[in-house]
């Protein structure tokens, strides 16, 4: 049986072979993970011994490491994995702000590992984020995968449920950014094995017509946007139009949509009334 401090140094050491630029921090996030510690309760552990199940923990960890928009990122049972499809969202965030509203304050519902939030705040490093999501595993997921990226000190994770109204002194955002749950109920059960069986399916579930939180989101949370602020939802295969009749009825200016390398309308785009309401278009 290895101690912490073993277990840390052996995958300090794989992550390093396979050449992970941050080697010494992630294998700490990833131990510290796998044995349910914050990075300074493993520290003061790391003399004591582990268990077999820890170390099964971290390997399993280390085999599903991830990268998104090239930032490493950690993934448990606990999160979605990042997909390349959801690259979008950051490609279409950093379009409609670069020389247009470079600091802008950001906030991403339903952030899972939170590899959209921190690709935006690595992209555009004055932006200022909130990364919201109802499940307290996820968040701890997010903070790990913030702090892997050297974005505390401008990244604030919470818990919260999309679907219901915000916490109080939030504050107003210049974009919100939200690929939540979509795949109707009835089709989870018909989802690859590689999917239904090791992901959660709380991330996955969107309701009987998978439109459930994008209904919950326009309802409680369209009220943080400032004028002429932003909404881009991630959406599912075939459902760009019916999104995009909800951001209109729901009072926005305007709804538009960005295609993915397939050509499936992937990212809806909802602009709020402003001064300015005509949208970015210069793709």
């Amino acid at each position: 049986m290895k101690t912490y401090n073993e277990l840390y140094l052996s995958t300090r050491n794989l992550l390093r072979q396979r050449g992970v630029e941050g080697f010494n921090l992630e294998a700490r996030l990833l131990v510290a993970q796998a044995a349910g510690k914050t990075p300074n309760e493993l520290l003061r552990d790391m003399n004591l011994y582990t268990t077999d199940a820890v170390e099964k923990k971290v390997l399993d960890y280390t085999a599903r490491r991830w990268e998104f928009y090239g930032l490493p990122m950690i993934v448990t049972p606990d999160v979605l994995i990042p997909r390349m499809d959801t690259e979008l969202m950051v490609d279409t965030a950093k379009a409609l702000l670069t020389g247009r509203k470079m600091d802008a304050r950001i906030l991403d519902l339903c952030c899972g590992s939170g590899c959209i939030a921190c690709a935006i705040g690595h992209e555009l490093p004055a932006t200022r984020l909130v990364a919201v999501d109802i499940s307290a595993s996820a968040i701890e997921v997010c903070r790990r995968n913030v702090a892997l990226n050297r974005l505390i000190s401008r990244v604030i994770c919470m818990q919260a449920d999309a679907t219901s109204s915000p916490p109080l002194s939030l504050g107003k955002f210049d974009m919100i950014v939200s690929n939540p749950p979509y795949i109707e109920s009835a089709e989870i059960l018909t989802l690859d094995p590689s999917v239904r069986d090791f992901e959660p399916i709380w991330a996955l579930d969107g309701g009987e017509d998978g439109l459930r939180f994008y209904r919950g989101i326009l309802k409680y949370w369209r009220q943080l946007l400032k004028p002429g602020g932003y909404l881009l939802f991630e959406v599912g295969e075939g459902q760009s139009e019916a999104v995009k009749d909800m951001i209109l009825a729901a009072g926005f200016a305007s709804a538009e949509t960005r295609k993915d390398t397939l050509g499936v309308e992937r990212v809806v785009i909802g602009r709020m009334y402003g001064e300015d309401s005509e949208l970015y278009t210069g793709f």
